[in-house]
Protein backbone atom coordinates (compact mmCIF):
# COMPACT_ATOMS: atom_id res chain seq x y z
CA UNK A 1 0.00 0.00 0.00
CA UNK A 2 1.04 3.55 -1.22
CA UNK A 3 1.63 5.99 1.52
CA UNK A 4 0.62 9.22 2.61
CA UNK A 5 2.09 11.92 5.02
CA UNK A 6 0.57 14.78 6.11
CA UNK A 7 1.57 18.04 6.81
CA UNK A 8 0.10 20.62 8.97
CA UNK A 9 1.22 24.17 8.42
CA UNK A 10 0.05 26.94 10.42
CA UNK A 11 -1.70 30.11 8.34
CA UNK A 12 0.56 30.88 5.21
CA UNK A 13 -0.47 33.26 3.20
CA UNK A 14 -1.84 32.69 -0.61
CA UNK A 15 0.92 33.46 -2.31
CA UNK A 16 3.04 31.26 -0.16
CA UNK A 17 0.62 28.46 -0.69
CA UNK A 18 1.11 28.52 -4.46
CA UNK A 19 3.99 28.41 -4.52
CA UNK A 20 4.88 25.67 -1.65
CA UNK A 21 1.86 23.50 -4.05
CA UNK A 22 4.12 24.46 -7.18
CA UNK A 23 7.41 23.05 -5.52
CA UNK A 24 6.05 19.90 -3.56
CA UNK A 25 4.02 18.75 -7.23
CA UNK A 26 7.78 18.97 -8.53
CA UNK A 27 8.82 16.76 -5.87
CA UNK A 28 6.59 14.63 -6.41
CA UNK A 29 6.95 14.12 -9.84
CA UNK A 30 10.35 13.26 -9.09
CA UNK A 31 9.45 11.19 -6.54
CA UNK A 32 11.49 12.83 -4.03
CA UNK A 33 8.41 12.90 -1.54
CA UNK A 34 5.64 10.41 -1.40
CA UNK A 35 1.95 11.58 -1.61
CA UNK A 36 1.35 14.04 0.76
CA UNK A 37 -1.82 15.85 2.18
CA UNK A 38 -0.96 19.72 2.78
CA UNK A 39 -3.67 21.25 5.63
CA UNK A 40 -3.39 24.49 6.85
CA UNK A 41 -5.09 28.04 7.06
CA UNK A 42 -4.77 31.34 4.83
CA UNK A 43 -5.61 34.41 5.86
CA UNK A 44 -8.60 36.57 4.46
CA UNK A 45 -8.81 36.50 0.57
CA UNK A 46 -11.05 35.57 -2.12
CA UNK A 47 -9.55 33.35 -4.81
CA UNK A 48 -10.74 33.30 -8.33
CA UNK A 49 -10.71 29.79 -10.70
CA UNK A 50 -9.70 29.41 -14.44
CA UNK A 51 -12.73 29.65 -16.46
CA UNK A 52 -13.87 32.99 -17.69
CA UNK A 53 -13.19 36.37 -15.44
CA UNK A 54 -12.63 33.34 -12.54
CA UNK A 55 -15.41 35.13 -10.52
CA UNK A 56 -14.51 38.06 -10.35
CA UNK A 57 -18.43 39.20 -11.35
CA UNK A 58 -19.52 37.10 -8.76
CA UNK A 59 -17.51 39.32 -6.08
CA UNK A 60 -20.26 41.67 -4.16
CA UNK A 61 -17.33 43.96 -2.27
CA UNK A 62 -15.96 47.20 -3.62
CA UNK A 63 -12.56 47.29 -3.55
CA UNK A 64 -12.94 50.04 -1.03
CA UNK A 65 -14.33 47.40 1.23
CA UNK A 66 -12.25 44.34 0.51
CA UNK A 67 -9.26 46.90 1.15
CA UNK A 68 -10.77 47.52 4.61
CA UNK A 69 -11.34 44.43 5.63
CA UNK A 70 -7.51 43.39 4.43
CA UNK A 71 -9.01 40.62 1.91
CA UNK A 72 -6.98 40.33 -0.79
CA UNK A 73 -8.03 38.53 -4.35
CA UNK A 74 -5.58 35.73 -5.97
CA UNK A 75 -5.90 33.79 -9.51
CA UNK A 76 -5.25 30.37 -8.84
CA UNK A 77 -4.96 28.12 -11.18
CA UNK A 78 -7.53 25.92 -10.18
CA UNK A 79 -10.78 24.75 -11.37
CA UNK A 80 -14.17 26.29 -10.17
CA UNK A 81 -14.98 29.57 -9.45
CA UNK A 82 -14.69 32.73 -6.80
CA UNK A 83 -14.05 31.41 -3.16
CA UNK A 84 -13.06 32.75 0.51
CA UNK A 85 -10.49 31.50 2.69
CA UNK A 86 -10.30 32.66 5.82
CA UNK A 87 -9.34 32.00 9.46
CA UNK A 88 -11.58 28.74 11.17
CA UNK A 89 -11.65 26.87 8.17
CA UNK A 90 -9.26 23.91 6.76
CA UNK A 91 -7.87 24.14 3.98
CA UNK A 92 -6.69 20.76 2.29
CA UNK A 93 -4.13 20.49 -0.52
CA UNK A 94 -3.65 16.65 -1.54
CA UNK A 95 -0.59 15.96 -3.61
CA UNK A 96 -1.60 12.73 -5.02
CA UNK A 97 0.21 11.21 -7.97
CA UNK A 98 -2.83 9.61 -9.60
CA UNK A 99 -1.10 6.78 -11.97
CA UNK A 100 -1.53 3.96 -12.55
CA UNK A 101 -4.75 3.28 -11.39
CA UNK A 102 -6.26 6.15 -10.18
CA UNK A 103 -6.42 8.55 -13.66
CA UNK A 104 -10.25 9.92 -13.43
CA UNK A 105 -10.74 13.31 -13.00
CA UNK A 106 -14.53 12.75 -12.45
CA UNK A 107 -13.70 10.20 -9.96
CA UNK A 108 -10.63 12.16 -8.57
CA UNK A 109 -13.32 14.90 -7.45
CA UNK A 110 -16.17 12.63 -6.10
CA UNK A 111 -13.19 10.89 -3.74
CA UNK A 112 -12.31 14.34 -2.22
CA UNK A 113 -16.06 14.58 -1.29
CA UNK A 114 -16.44 11.20 -0.15
CA UNK A 115 -13.51 12.14 2.57
CA UNK A 116 -14.95 14.99 3.52
CA UNK A 117 -18.30 13.23 3.51
CA UNK A 118 -17.06 10.97 6.05
CA UNK A 119 -15.45 13.29 8.15
CA UNK A 120 -18.35 15.10 8.74
CA UNK A 121 -20.32 12.08 9.33
CA UNK A 122 -18.10 11.20 12.52
CA UNK A 123 -19.48 14.27 14.15
CA UNK A 124 -22.92 13.05 13.38
CA UNK A 125 -23.14 15.62 10.22
CA UNK A 126 -25.24 14.02 7.08
CA UNK A 127 -23.52 15.81 4.69
CA UNK A 128 -23.64 14.68 1.14
CA UNK A 129 -23.52 15.98 -2.76
CA UNK A 130 -26.44 18.09 -4.66
CA UNK A 131 -26.44 16.68 -7.90
CA UNK A 132 -24.96 18.99 -10.94
CA UNK A 133 -22.99 20.88 -8.18
CA UNK A 134 -19.25 20.35 -6.91
CA UNK A 135 -18.63 20.26 -3.06
CA UNK A 136 -20.02 18.91 0.18
CA UNK A 137 -23.26 20.05 1.29
CA UNK A 138 -25.26 19.63 4.19
CA UNK A 139 -29.04 20.56 3.02
CA UNK A 140 -28.93 23.18 0.54
CA UNK A 141 -25.84 25.22 2.87
CA UNK A 142 -22.11 24.30 1.61
CA UNK A 143 -19.88 22.66 3.87
CA UNK A 144 -16.82 21.86 1.72
CA UNK A 145 -15.70 23.73 -1.77
CA UNK A 146 -13.55 21.93 -3.96
CA UNK A 147 -11.46 23.11 -6.59
CA UNK A 148 -8.55 21.42 -8.43
CA UNK A 149 -5.47 21.25 -10.57
CA UNK A 150 -4.23 18.07 -12.20
CA UNK A 151 -0.90 18.59 -14.07
CA UNK A 152 0.21 15.14 -15.49
CA UNK A 153 -2.02 13.31 -13.27
CA UNK A 154 -0.38 15.41 -10.28
CA UNK A 155 -2.67 17.06 -8.13
CA UNK A 156 -2.78 19.94 -6.30
CA UNK A 157 -5.20 22.97 -5.14
CA UNK A 158 -8.11 20.56 -3.45
CA UNK A 159 -11.05 21.51 -0.63
CA UNK A 160 -11.79 23.80 1.83
CA UNK A 161 -13.65 22.70 4.65
CA UNK A 162 -15.66 25.03 7.34
CA UNK A 163 -14.76 24.65 10.74
CA UNK A 164 -15.69 27.73 12.91
CA UNK A 165 -15.21 29.65 9.75
CA UNK A 166 -16.96 33.13 10.15
CA UNK A 167 -19.32 32.96 7.42
CA UNK A 168 -20.24 36.50 7.12
CA UNK A 169 -17.34 36.89 4.72
CA UNK A 170 -19.13 34.66 2.72
CA UNK A 171 -21.41 37.73 2.06
CA UNK A 172 -18.88 39.88 0.07
CA UNK A 173 -19.24 37.00 -2.48
CA UNK A 174 -21.86 34.87 -4.94
CA UNK A 175 -19.56 31.43 -3.07
CA UNK A 176 -19.00 29.35 -6.12
CA UNK A 177 -21.50 31.14 -8.44
CA UNK A 178 -24.28 29.93 -6.59
CA UNK A 179 -26.43 32.48 -5.62
CA UNK A 180 -29.22 30.10 -4.75
CA UNK A 181 -27.71 28.49 -1.90
CA UNK A 182 -25.59 29.13 1.37
CA UNK A 183 -22.80 28.45 3.03
CA UNK A 184 -22.34 26.87 7.03
CA UNK A 185 -19.93 25.41 9.10
CA UNK A 186 -19.42 22.55 10.87
CA UNK A 187 -19.64 24.88 14.29
CA UNK A 188 -22.91 26.00 13.10
CA UNK A 189 -24.35 22.67 12.37
CA UNK A 190 -23.58 21.64 15.56
CA UNK A 191 -24.22 24.65 17.68
CA UNK A 192 -20.69 24.18 19.67
CA UNK A 193 -16.98 24.73 19.62
CA UNK A 194 -15.02 21.87 17.30
CA UNK A 195 -10.84 21.58 17.68
CA UNK A 196 -9.65 22.03 14.57
CA UNK A 197 -6.68 19.71 15.38
CA UNK A 198 -9.33 16.83 15.76
CA UNK A 199 -10.99 17.85 12.48
CA UNK A 200 -7.63 17.37 10.49
CA UNK A 201 -7.39 14.53 12.03
CA UNK A 202 -10.49 12.74 11.04
CA UNK A 203 -10.18 14.13 7.38
CA UNK A 204 -6.42 12.79 7.31
CA UNK A 205 -7.85 9.13 8.32
CA UNK A 206 -10.91 9.23 6.00
CA UNK A 207 -8.07 10.31 3.09
CA UNK A 208 -6.36 7.06 4.05
CA UNK A 209 -9.63 4.81 3.46
CA UNK A 210 -10.60 6.66 0.43
CA UNK A 211 -7.46 6.61 -1.92
CA UNK A 212 -6.18 3.01 -0.19
CA UNK A 213 -3.11 5.19 1.36
CA UNK A 214 -1.70 4.19 4.72
CA UNK A 215 -1.33 7.74 6.40
CA UNK A 216 2.19 8.38 8.11
CA UNK A 217 2.81 9.85 11.67
CA UNK A 218 3.10 13.79 11.19
CA UNK A 219 6.95 14.76 10.88
CA UNK A 220 8.64 17.71 12.24
CA UNK A 221 9.82 20.00 9.51
CA UNK A 222 13.32 18.58 10.01
CA UNK A 223 12.64 15.25 9.14
CA UNK A 224 10.50 15.66 6.09
CA UNK A 225 11.83 14.55 2.63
Amino acid sequence: MRTLQVRRIASIGYADGLALQKTLVEERRAGRVPDLLLLLEHPHVLTLGVKGDGGRGHILATPERLSAEQIEVHETGRGGDITYHGPGQIVGYPILDLKPDRCDVHKYVRDVEEALIRAAADYGIEAGRIKGLTGVWAGDRKLAAIGIRISRWITSHGFAFNVTTDLKYFNLIIPCGIADHGVTSLQELLGRPVDRHEVEDRIAHHFGEVFERAVEPELEPAARR
